[in-house]
Protein backbone atom coordinates (compact mmCIF):
# COMPACT_ATOMS: atom_id res chain seq x y z
CA UNK A 1 0.00 0.00 0.00
CA UNK A 2 1.37 3.42 -0.87
CA UNK A 3 2.02 6.09 1.75
CA UNK A 4 -0.99 8.27 0.92
CA UNK A 5 -3.44 5.36 1.05
CA UNK A 6 -1.89 4.15 4.28
CA UNK A 7 -2.19 7.63 5.81
CA UNK A 8 -5.87 8.05 4.89
CA UNK A 9 -6.72 4.57 6.14
CA UNK A 10 -5.09 5.39 9.46
CA UNK A 11 -6.24 9.01 9.77
CA UNK A 12 -9.63 10.03 8.39
CA UNK A 13 -9.75 13.60 9.73
CA UNK A 14 -7.58 16.62 10.50
CA UNK A 15 -4.95 15.59 7.96
CA UNK A 16 -2.41 18.41 7.69
CA UNK A 17 -0.62 18.88 4.37
CA UNK A 18 2.03 21.61 4.47
CA UNK A 19 3.46 23.25 1.35
CA UNK A 20 7.09 24.36 1.24
CA UNK A 21 9.16 25.69 -1.65
CA UNK A 22 12.24 23.64 -2.60
CA UNK A 23 15.40 25.72 -2.21
CA UNK A 24 13.79 28.21 0.21
CA UNK A 25 14.75 30.06 2.32
CA UNK A 26 18.25 28.87 1.36
CA UNK A 27 19.23 26.58 -1.52
CA UNK A 28 20.09 23.74 0.87
CA UNK A 29 17.10 24.21 3.21
CA UNK A 30 14.86 21.71 1.38
CA UNK A 31 15.43 18.52 3.40
CA UNK A 32 15.89 20.46 6.65
CA UNK A 33 12.42 22.00 6.21
CA UNK A 34 10.94 18.60 5.34
CA UNK A 35 12.45 17.01 8.48
CA UNK A 36 11.14 19.87 10.62
CA UNK A 37 7.63 19.39 9.20
CA UNK A 38 7.76 15.65 9.90
CA UNK A 39 9.08 16.16 13.44
CA UNK A 40 6.35 18.65 14.36
CA UNK A 41 3.09 17.07 13.25
CA UNK A 42 2.60 17.49 9.50
CA UNK A 43 0.99 14.47 7.79
CA UNK A 44 1.91 15.23 4.16
CA UNK A 45 4.62 17.40 2.61
CA UNK A 46 3.76 19.22 -0.59
CA UNK A 47 7.09 20.25 -2.06
CA UNK A 48 6.87 23.12 -4.52
CA UNK A 49 9.18 23.10 -7.54
CA UNK A 50 9.84 26.81 -8.15
CA UNK A 51 8.77 28.22 -11.50
CA UNK A 52 8.99 31.74 -12.87
CA UNK A 53 5.35 31.92 -14.04
CA UNK A 54 3.11 30.06 -11.57
CA UNK A 55 -0.64 30.24 -12.28
CA UNK A 56 -2.20 29.44 -8.94
CA UNK A 57 0.34 30.89 -6.53
CA UNK A 58 -0.20 34.14 -4.68
CA UNK A 59 2.50 36.78 -4.11
CA UNK A 60 4.11 35.14 -1.05
CA UNK A 61 4.68 31.78 -2.75
CA UNK A 62 5.68 33.51 -5.99
CA UNK A 63 8.27 35.48 -4.02
CA UNK A 64 9.60 32.28 -2.40
CA UNK A 65 9.87 30.73 -5.88
CA UNK A 66 11.82 33.75 -7.14
CA UNK A 67 14.22 33.47 -4.21
CA UNK A 68 14.62 29.70 -4.71
CA UNK A 69 15.34 30.19 -8.43
CA UNK A 70 17.84 32.95 -7.60
CA UNK A 71 19.41 30.52 -5.08
CA UNK A 72 19.99 28.13 -8.00
CA UNK A 73 17.12 25.65 -7.50
CA UNK A 74 16.16 23.50 -10.50
CA UNK A 75 14.61 20.08 -10.99
CA UNK A 76 18.11 18.59 -11.39
CA UNK A 77 19.26 20.23 -8.17
CA UNK A 78 16.11 19.15 -6.33
CA UNK A 79 16.49 15.51 -7.35
CA UNK A 80 20.13 15.64 -6.20
CA UNK A 81 19.03 17.06 -2.81
CA UNK A 82 16.40 14.32 -2.44
CA UNK A 83 18.84 11.50 -3.17
CA UNK A 84 18.80 10.04 0.35
CA UNK A 85 15.91 11.92 1.92
CA UNK A 86 13.92 8.72 2.63
CA UNK A 87 16.50 7.82 5.28
CA UNK A 88 15.16 10.78 7.26
CA UNK A 89 11.63 11.53 6.02
CA UNK A 90 8.91 8.88 6.03
CA UNK A 91 5.87 11.11 5.37
CA UNK A 92 4.10 11.07 1.99
CA UNK A 93 5.75 13.66 -0.27
CA UNK A 94 4.05 15.24 -3.28
CA UNK A 95 5.85 17.36 -5.84
CA UNK A 96 3.80 20.39 -6.87
CA UNK A 97 4.73 22.41 -9.93
CA UNK A 98 3.95 23.34 -13.52
CA UNK A 99 4.20 21.49 -16.79
CA UNK A 100 6.71 23.71 -18.59
CA UNK A 101 9.83 22.87 -16.50
CA UNK A 102 8.77 19.22 -16.23
CA UNK A 103 8.39 18.93 -20.01
CA UNK A 104 11.76 20.64 -20.51
CA UNK A 105 13.29 18.09 -18.15
CA UNK A 106 11.52 15.24 -19.99
CA UNK A 107 8.21 13.97 -18.62
CA UNK A 108 9.02 10.27 -18.49
CA UNK A 109 12.52 10.90 -17.12
CA UNK A 110 10.96 13.14 -14.45
CA UNK A 111 8.45 10.46 -13.38
CA UNK A 112 11.09 7.74 -13.44
CA UNK A 113 13.45 9.74 -11.20
CA UNK A 114 10.67 10.88 -8.86
CA UNK A 115 9.59 7.25 -8.41
CA UNK A 116 13.18 6.09 -7.89
CA UNK A 117 13.45 8.64 -5.05
CA UNK A 118 10.18 7.35 -3.50
CA UNK A 119 8.14 10.48 -4.22
CA UNK A 120 4.47 9.60 -3.73
CA UNK A 121 2.57 11.83 -6.13
CA UNK A 122 2.33 14.94 -8.29
CA UNK A 123 0.20 18.07 -8.46
CA UNK A 124 0.48 19.88 -11.81
CA UNK A 125 -2.37 22.44 -11.90
CA UNK A 126 -1.88 23.29 -15.58
CA UNK A 127 -2.05 19.68 -16.84
CA UNK A 128 -5.42 19.45 -18.64
CA UNK A 129 -7.68 16.49 -17.99
CA UNK A 130 -7.65 15.35 -21.65
CA UNK A 131 -3.83 15.32 -21.84
CA UNK A 132 -3.71 13.49 -18.53
CA UNK A 133 -6.03 10.76 -19.83
CA UNK A 134 -4.44 10.37 -23.25
CA UNK A 135 -0.75 11.03 -22.68
CA UNK A 136 0.64 11.74 -19.23
CA UNK A 137 -1.54 9.75 -16.81
CA UNK A 138 -0.40 6.35 -18.14
CA UNK A 139 3.25 7.40 -17.64
CA UNK A 140 2.60 8.36 -14.00
CA UNK A 141 0.70 5.12 -13.44
CA UNK A 142 3.58 3.15 -14.90
CA UNK A 143 5.86 4.61 -12.23
CA UNK A 144 3.32 4.28 -9.40
CA UNK A 145 2.88 8.02 -8.86
CA UNK A 146 -0.43 9.36 -7.56
CA UNK A 147 -1.87 12.37 -9.36
CA UNK A 148 -4.04 14.93 -7.61
CA UNK A 149 -6.50 17.14 -9.51
CA UNK A 150 -7.81 20.48 -8.23
CA UNK A 151 -11.50 21.42 -8.08
CA UNK A 152 -13.02 24.82 -7.27
CA UNK A 153 -16.44 26.09 -6.12
CA UNK A 154 -17.20 26.81 -9.79
CA UNK A 155 -16.42 23.23 -10.96
CA UNK A 156 -19.62 21.44 -12.03
CA UNK A 157 -20.74 18.28 -10.27
CA UNK A 158 -20.17 16.27 -13.45
CA UNK A 159 -16.60 17.51 -13.76
CA UNK A 160 -15.88 17.05 -10.04
CA UNK A 161 -16.98 13.41 -10.34
CA UNK A 162 -14.78 12.95 -13.41
CA UNK A 163 -11.71 14.50 -11.75
CA UNK A 164 -12.36 12.42 -8.63
CA UNK A 165 -12.34 9.28 -10.78
CA UNK A 166 -9.04 10.31 -12.41
CA UNK A 167 -7.33 11.40 -9.16
CA UNK A 168 -5.52 9.06 -6.82
CA UNK A 169 -4.28 9.92 -3.34
CA UNK A 170 -6.77 12.71 -2.64
CA UNK A 171 -8.76 15.48 -4.30
CA UNK A 172 -7.53 19.06 -3.81
CA UNK A 173 -10.50 21.33 -3.11
CA UNK A 174 -9.43 24.90 -3.83
CA UNK A 175 -11.48 27.06 -1.45
CA UNK A 176 -12.07 29.74 -4.11
CA UNK A 177 -10.97 30.64 -7.62
CA UNK A 178 -8.41 33.20 -6.43
CA UNK A 179 -4.72 32.51 -5.85
CA UNK A 180 -3.12 31.04 -2.73
CA UNK A 181 -2.81 33.14 0.38
CA UNK A 182 -5.88 35.38 0.01
CA UNK A 183 -8.46 35.56 2.79
CA UNK A 184 -11.63 33.49 2.34
CA UNK A 185 -15.20 33.71 3.56
CA UNK A 186 -15.35 30.43 5.46
CA UNK A 187 -19.18 30.44 5.33
CA UNK A 188 -19.06 30.23 1.53
CA UNK A 189 -16.32 27.59 1.79
CA UNK A 190 -18.49 25.59 4.21
CA UNK A 191 -21.39 25.44 1.70
CA UNK A 192 -19.01 24.33 -1.07
CA UNK A 193 -17.39 21.63 1.09
CA UNK A 194 -20.79 20.37 2.24
CA UNK A 195 -21.72 20.02 -1.42
CA UNK A 196 -18.54 18.03 -2.11
CA UNK A 197 -19.27 15.80 0.87
CA UNK A 198 -22.77 15.07 -0.43
CA UNK A 199 -21.25 13.62 -3.64
CA UNK A 200 -19.65 10.78 -1.63
CA UNK A 201 -16.46 10.94 -3.68
CA UNK A 202 -13.94 8.13 -4.06
CA UNK A 203 -11.00 10.18 -2.76
CA UNK A 204 -10.41 11.95 0.55
CA UNK A 205 -10.76 15.74 0.15
CA UNK A 206 -8.14 18.23 1.35
CA UNK A 207 -8.92 21.95 1.29
CA UNK A 208 -6.35 24.52 0.21
CA UNK A 209 -5.98 28.29 -0.35
CA UNK A 210 -6.59 30.63 2.61
CA UNK A 211 -5.92 28.06 5.38
CA UNK A 212 -3.49 29.88 7.65
CA UNK A 213 -4.16 29.25 11.35
CA UNK A 214 -5.96 26.98 13.81
CA UNK A 215 -9.33 28.63 13.19
CA UNK A 216 -9.28 28.19 9.40
CA UNK A 217 -7.72 24.71 9.67
CA UNK A 218 -10.44 23.55 12.07
CA UNK A 219 -13.18 25.13 9.91
CA UNK A 220 -11.89 23.32 6.82
CA UNK A 221 -11.49 20.01 8.66
CA UNK A 222 -15.10 20.17 9.90
CA UNK A 223 -16.23 19.47 6.32
CA UNK A 224 -13.28 17.68 4.71
CA UNK A 225 -10.60 15.13 5.57
CA UNK A 226 -7.98 17.80 6.11
CA UNK A 227 -6.40 20.97 4.83
CA UNK A 228 -3.34 22.37 3.08
CA UNK A 229 -1.32 25.27 4.47
CA UNK A 230 1.24 27.04 2.28
CA UNK A 231 1.46 30.83 2.31
CA UNK A 232 1.36 31.21 6.11
CA UNK A 233 4.19 28.69 6.54
CA UNK A 234 6.32 30.29 3.81
CA UNK A 235 5.84 33.67 5.56
CA UNK A 236 6.97 32.12 8.85
CA UNK A 237 10.16 30.84 7.23
CA UNK A 238 11.04 34.10 5.48
CA UNK A 239 13.40 35.60 8.07
CA UNK A 240 14.01 32.59 10.28
CA UNK A 241 17.40 31.88 11.79
CA UNK A 242 16.24 28.46 13.03
CA UNK A 243 14.07 26.37 10.69
CA UNK A 244 13.35 23.67 13.31
CA UNK A 245 12.26 26.11 15.99
CA UNK A 246 10.18 28.24 13.61
CA UNK A 247 8.43 25.18 12.14
CA UNK A 248 7.70 23.77 15.61
CA UNK A 249 6.19 27.08 16.76
CA UNK A 250 4.14 27.44 13.59
CA UNK A 251 2.68 23.93 13.60
CA UNK A 252 2.03 23.93 17.34
CA UNK A 253 -0.45 26.77 17.02
CA UNK A 254 -2.27 24.93 14.18
CA UNK A 255 -2.66 21.48 15.72
CA UNK A 256 -2.53 22.15 19.46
Amino acid sequence: MNRLNELFQRKKNNVLNVYCTAGYPQLNSTVEVMKALQNNGADIIELGMPYSDPLADGPVIQHSSSIALANGMSIEKLFAQLQDFRKQVQLPVILMGYMNPVLQYGFEKFCQQAAALSIDGLILPDLPEHEFETEYGPVMQRYGLDFIFLVTPETSEQRIRKLDQLSTGFLYAVSSSSTTGSDKNMTDVKAYLSRLKSYQLKNPVLVGFGIKDKQTFDAACAHANGAIIGTAFIKALEHTADIGKTTAGFLQQIIS
